[in-house]
């Protein structure tokens, strides 16, 4: 009896652990529902309403889109982050991609030299604004501790031109980003088979010209990560042009995270500001979609076969 029972048993048993599983994820999927595609939802209800100080419940069209594109400032905004999101970009992955390569050598202290360069990326853009702004501050930083070794005429200015002010936005966080990106690309290097860099010696093919063209295309999860990473946080840049230029001077440095916030809490015109939001989104999903879209058909097409 007991064992006709037993299939039963473990059944009600299994039916119990699924159902505490899906328990376990409903205060997950309300954050998701609520938290995440509630206020996108709601944002773009906002958007396309006259909503001022207050929210409305009206509807005006891309009003605020034509607005928005009309804004000077916001335009700005749109042709700094292009500028600064290439140069971020370029430079973290060659930078981090160098660094993994140093480390990939078996240097000596390889750990300590790992904790040294992914340790900035555990700083809050807030403190590496601030420490970047006393570094390049004329008065402080670079240019007068070269002024003080005698040359009377060198010039590191650059957070106070408007001209260059976005290129120091760009310096400290590169310097920031740059070691998860090594770590990224660190792990794609120690999946290298080692009979890969024998067989390249046996052959005499330059060290430079295997990575550039072996190591390299075999790093393709890992450059795509890494770049998905670096787009959302070019995206998302605020904190560090808030702690090192207040967007300025004037507005040279103007980001479009900062007209969002200074429109939405400063000019209270939450209308213009959710319009920007999704601006900023349909950007993200315009080139994170298609990543995930061809990741996914790959690994699909790798478990076929």
């Amino acid at each position: 009896m007991n064992k006709a029972n037993q299939p039963g048993r473990v059944a009600r048993r299994r039916q119990r652990v699924s159902l505490a599983a899906y328990l376990a994820l409903l205060p997950m999927a309300a954050t998701v529902l609520l938290a995440y595609l509630g206020t996108m939802l709601w944002t773009a209800r906002v958007s396309v309403s006259s909503s001022r100080t207050f929210p409305n419940s009206d509807f005006v069209g891309a009003a605020q889109y034509i607005r928005l594109f009309n804004n000077e400032r916001w335009l700005l905004s749109l042709q700094n982050i292009a500028l600064y999101g290439v140069l971020f970009i370029i430079a973290c992955l060659a930078i981090g991609f160098l660094l993994a390569v140093f480390i990939d050598q078996k240097v000596m202290a390889e750990g300590a030299l790992r904790t040294v360069f992914l340790y900035p990326y555990a700083m809050s853009f807030v403190a590496t604004g601030l420490i970047w702004q006393w570094i390049l501050n004329p008065e402080l930083g670079i240019q007068e501790v070269l002024h003080k070794l005698g040359f009377a005429e060198a010039r590191f200015d650059w957070i106070v031109d408007q001209d260059m002010a976005i290129y120091t936005i760009v310096i400290a966080t590169v310097w920031q980003a740059s070691g998860l990106v090594m770590a990224l690309m660190l792990s794609g290097l120690r999946g290298v088979d080692e009979e890969i860099w024998k067989a390249s010696r046996i052959d005499g093919i330059p060290r430079w010209r295997v990575y550039l063209s072996i190591v390299l295309p075999m790093l393709g999860a890992s450059l795509s990560t890494a770049f998905v990473l670096l787009f959302v946080m070019v995206v998302k840049v605020f904190d560090a042009v808030v702690a090192m230029t207040q967007g300025g001077p004037g507005t040279a440095s103007e980001v479009p995270a900062k007209f969002i916030m200074d429109y939405l809490f400063g000019r209270a015109n939450i209308g213009l500001a959710s319009a920007a939001s999704i601006v900023l989104l349909a950007t993200v999903l315009a080139i994170v979609a298609p990543l995930y879209f061809v990741r996914s058909r790959r690994a699909a097409k790798g478990g076929a076969a």
